[in-house]
């Protein structure tokens, strides 16, 4: 589990193709010394597992799904990319509960500079749109954002300097791809709520109304 803070903008040194998936070689500020052999670590955003430690860096496989399912295939040596390793219990959750586990990709449609602040709009489809509110939760390449608002086809997010700094959004530009983790508890209640209807336990309008929810 992560909170979509960054903790270090890493660089892709090596890929090696591994049978159908891939092993990045990342060059990263975070000490060795504090990463072990089997850490979680997010990458872009993506759950991935430390499977060797090189100076000044560390190694992980990519597997075919991940590869499928997010923008990692698309990446190329010296591509940068967001870092943070798994949240400890003991730590602060300044973002939100992000698991790594990537639900699609968006698009970078605009990058509007207001003030000191960046205004990006994205365009995804709707199995990532049905879970964005306005105001709510969303994890794009890893980072914890709040959505400034969202329409039929997109959503927007404003983005503070030292976030544009220090992630790797201040080089994202127009039509490139973006890793989306909704927020995970729309999704529990979601099952919830399509597969009321069965047994007695079941979420529904009626228990709803009881319990005085709506």
């Amino acid at each position: 589990m992560f909170t979509g803070l960054i903790e270090d903008i890493g660089e892709i040194k090596k890929i090696t193709p591994i049978g159908s998936g891939k092993k990045f070689v990342l060059k990263s500020r975070i000490p060795v010394s504090e990463i072990n052999l089997g850490d979680s670590i997010a990458v872009d955003g993506v759950c991935l597992t430390a499977t060797g430690l090189v100076e000044g860096g560390f190694s992980v496989d990519v597997s075919p799904e991940s590869l499928k399912r997010t923008t990692l295939d698309a990446r190329r040596v010296g591509d940068r990319v967001n870092l943070e390793r798994a949240l400890r219990l003991s730590d602060r959750l300044g973002g939100h509960l992000v698991s790594g586990h990537v639900d699609g990709a968006a698009v970078v449609f605009s990058v509007v500079k207001i003030s000191d602040f960046i205004k990006i709009d994205f365009k995804a489809e709707g199995n990532i749109l049905k879970y964005i509110i306005e105001k709510g939760s969303v994890a794009v390449d890893g980072i914890s954002l709040t959505v400034n608002g969202c329409s039929d086809n997109g959503f927007e997010v404003m983005i503070i300097p030292h976030t544009f700094s220090h992630t790797t959004l201040g080089q994202r530009k127009k039509g490139d791809k973006v890793n989306i983790e909704n927020d995970i508890i729309s999704k529990y209640v979601e099952k919830l709520l399509v597969g009321a209807g069965q047994g007695n336990n079941a979420v529904t309008k009626d228990l709803l109304s009881k319990y005085n929810f709506i």
